[in-house]
């Protein structure tokens, strides 16, 4: 992860547009890229998406993870240990002897 972010620091900043990237406009345009995502599947069922534009779809995910990338360097938070402990909390609140084999919500399992 950490040559990625210096990639994609040297990239901004070979362009000067730092100055653009704060946190608002990051999350703006982290929406943006996943819904430019969104849109290829939009009326189509995932294989039709998946086989004829896996082109497209790798480069929208690029730009949700570059823009997500930024922000998380922006605010100094270290990626591997903010989706581990996202992690942590996703097992208190889906244990696997409630939630295995089931797509409802953590407020829904019994």
């Amino acid at each position: 992860m950490e040559k990625s972010m210096a990639n994609i620091n040297r990239f901004r900043d070979d362009r000067n547009w730092r100055q653009f990237h704060n946190e608002k406009d990051l999350a703006i345009s982290i929406s943006l890229e996943a819904s430019e995502l969104l849109e290829l599947f939009q009326w189509k069922q995932p294989e039709e998406v998946t086989t004829a534009q896996l082109e497209r779809i790798k480069e929208e995910l690029a730009d949700v993870l570059i823009y997500s990338y930024m922000m998380a360097d922006n605010l100094n938070l270290d990626i591997d240990t903010i989706i581990e402990e996202k992690l942590q909390k996703n097992a208190r609140k889906y244990p696997v002897e409630k939630s295995k084999d089931k797509k409802e919500k953590y407020t829904e399992l019994s």
